[in-house]
Parts: C-alpha cells; sequence; structure tokens
C-alpha cells in the first residue's frame, strides 16, 4: 500500500501530535500545511517538518499531491472547510466534534457523495485497540447484559480560550460532550430520550455557551447512560461500563495512554492489556503525548482511502452523533426532556 498524502489545514497544537504520530507510519504521510499566514505556515511546517507550507487554505486544496486532507480548524469552521475540501477532490478527515449540527453532518457527506470522496469525523480514540476490547468484552457477554454506562471528561481552561467562544462554536457539550456521547452511543445503540442541566459560562466571548453540562440518557431495554463535562474542573477521564454480571473500567478511555482496562466480575478484577499481542505496537507507557490513538487512526483512514472501502465510522454514525448532540443541548436549553430523532443507522452499531 503507496502512503496517503496528507495535508493539513491549521497550524493547530494538535497537528504538532499528529505529525509526530504520522512519523513512524508507513500508511500515512503528511506532506503539507496550510496556515492564514504564509511565513508562519512555513515555520510551522519547518518544525513539525512538513515539506511543504501554504499561506491560505484555498492554495493547500489546490495542491495536485495531496490526496488528503485534515481539519482540526475551530469547530465553526468544519463545515465550510470539509466541503470545500471535498469539493477540490481530496478526502476528508474532520477533528471532532464533526459540526455543529446534524444537518451540517448530513451536508458534508451529500457532498462527499457526490465528489466521490471519503469524508471521515476524528474521534481517534474509537479505533485503539483499548477501545476495541471493551466492545468485544460487552458485546461477548463478560458482564452480563449491558445495564449503565457512566462517563465523564472535565478540563480546566482559562475564559478565552478557543474552547470557551461561542463564535468558534465552543462549549463544554460539543468540545468535549462528543467523546461521551460516542461513547455511550457506541456501546448502547441510539438513546430515546434525553435530559440533561447546564451551568452557562458567564465570561466575556462565551455568550452563552456551557461551561458545565450533565445528561441522562434513557436508552432501549432499560439501558441507562450518564455522562458530566466541564471546562473548568480538574481533569477527569472516566468511562464505566456496567452489565448485570460486572464492569468493565476504562481508567484513560479518551486518550488511550495506559493501554489496559479493568474487568470486574464476581468479586474479583482482573487488568487486561489493550494490545496483549503487540499487534498495534503501542508506545502508550513511555508516550504521553497520545501519539498511538492519532497514529492508529490515521492508519485507519488511509487504509479505507487507498483501497476504497467504507470507513469504519461514517455517514450514519456522524449524522447520529451530532443528532444526539443537538438533543443534549435542546434538553438543557428548555429543561425538559427531548426526543432524538431517529437513528440513521439500519441497526445497533456493530464491531468493525
Amino acid at each position: 500500500m503507496t502512503a496517503v498524502r496528507w495535508g493539513m489545514l491549521s497550524t493547530a497544537g494538535i497537528g504538532r501530535v499528529v505529525a509526530a504520530a504520522l512519523k513512524s507510519s508507513p500508511h500515512a504521510e503528511l506532506v503539507a500545511v496550510g496556515g492564514r499566514d504564509a511565513e508562519r505556515a512555513r515555520r510551522y511546517a519547518d518544525d513539525i517538518q512538513a515539506a511543504v507550507s501554504f499561506g491560505s487554505y484555498d492554495e493547500l486544496l489546490a495542491c495536485a499531491d495531496i490526496d488528503a486532507v485534515y481539519v482540526p480548524l475551530p469547530i465553526s469552521m468544519h463545515t465550510e472547510w470539509t466541503i470545500k475540501a471535498l469539493e477540490a477532490g481530496k478526502h476528508v478527515l474532520c477533528e471532532k466534534p464533526f459540526v455543529l449540527h446534524a444537518a451540517d453532518a448530513a451536508r458534508c457527506f451529500d457532498v462527499a457523495e457526490a465528489a466521490g470522496r471519503l469524508c471521515i469525523e476524528g474521534l481517534m480514540y474509537r479505533h485503539h485497540p483499548q477501545t476495541q476490547l471493551v466492545r468485544k468484552l460487552v458485546a461477548d457477554g463478560a458482564i452480563g447484559r449491558l445495564a449503565h454506562v457512566r462517563a465523564a471528561l472535565t478540563v480546566s481552561v482559562p475564559p478565552g480560550d478557543i474552547r470557551r467562544t461561542a463564535a468558534l462554536g465552543g462549549g463544554a457539550s460539543l468540545d468535549l460532550g462528543c467523546y461521551c456521547v460516542s461513547a455511550i452511543r457506541m456501546l448502547a445503540g441510539h438513546p430515546e430520550r434525553v435530559h440533561a442541566a447546564r451551568v452557562l459560562d458567564r465570561a466575556e466571548g462565551a455568550e452563552g455557551a456551557d461551561l458545565r453540562l450533565a445528561a441522562t440518557l434513557e436508552m432501549a431495554d432499560g439501558v441507562l447512560a450518564q455522562f458530566d463535562v466541564a471546562l473548568d474542573f480538574p481533569r477527569r477521564d472516566e468511562l464505566e461500563v456496567i452489565g448485570t454480571e460486572g464492569k468493565i473500567t476504562v481508567p484513560d478511555p479518551w486518550l488511550c495512554r495506559r493501554g489496559y482496562i479493568e474487568l470486574e466480575r464476581e468479586g474479583s478484577t482482573r487488568r487486561l492489556p489493550a494490545d496483549p499481542d503487540g499487534v498495534y505496537g503501542l508506545t502508550s507507557a513511555h508516550d504521553p503525548d497520545n501519539t498511538d490513538a492519532y497514529r492508529i487512526e490515521f492508519e485507519a483512514a488511509s487504509h479505507a482511502i487507498a483501497h476504497g472501502t467504507p470507513p469504519a465510522f461514517g455517514r450514519a454514525d456522524a449524522v447520529d452523533q451530532a443528532a444526539v448532540l443537538d438533543a443534549v443541548r435542546q434538553a438543557a436549553a428548555l429543561g425538559r426532556p427531548v426526543e432524538p430523532p431517529a437513528s440513521v443507522a439500519a441497526h445497533r452499531p456493530s464491531l468493525p
């Protein structure tokens, strides 16, 4: 398989992690960076060892030597530049959360289908063997019948940070809630009803975005799920999956650096390695920057691009994800339960 040549729209900090991750990938190569300032883009490209830089996003999209584009721009710019990249003939991996609203997700995939290109939402933790192990254990009945999923992700960022700037798509429910909602959906399916409460961000620039949010999701078959997110709490990364006969605890669910999960059953707890046979070549124990998860994500995307195969998470998943996030925010704003639209997916999520 020839390496897929990637261009990156942005000189954001996350690009440095991605660039480091791709240095060890034989199937994905970061060859170009596009920014809003030519000199800054050049310095950034030199720093991450990308061969080419462009002083505008449009110039990068016009380059014939780029197969696919990574979009880590502010959330409010995702739809615009995903569509422009697809229309320019590039495949797209757009950083999470994909869009502001479900209708935007559908628009992006309509353009992708018309252009004959792949469009992928970038929630990197889903491709990691740690996450796949959790899914397999649940599917195999290792904890009995699934009954409850609990997730949390909180960080502490100052006022004025991009994540607390409403005009750029900021707010805890989108920036952080996308992880929790995706895990709940991946394990328990599409919610039938959503309850949520929020604390508004009073900082300048926040313009009523949510600073903190907590939600309860009612799923089929009596399964419940809960999550909380915040932009002014100490760092918390939590995922618990509870069944009628046991529990799975994931100590580092979103960054996947621990490389193990814990399975509790019949009064005893076992620590299970995420990659016991070394298939994925994990370096997480010595990798505080989390390059493993991004490397695995880009290799999965590059494989789908190179072989013309559907990605593990495609249109239905992205539209459903955005619809549930819409419902969570609506429930919090209205102060009453909301029923999300019916799932676009034809069936309950299955292992890729």
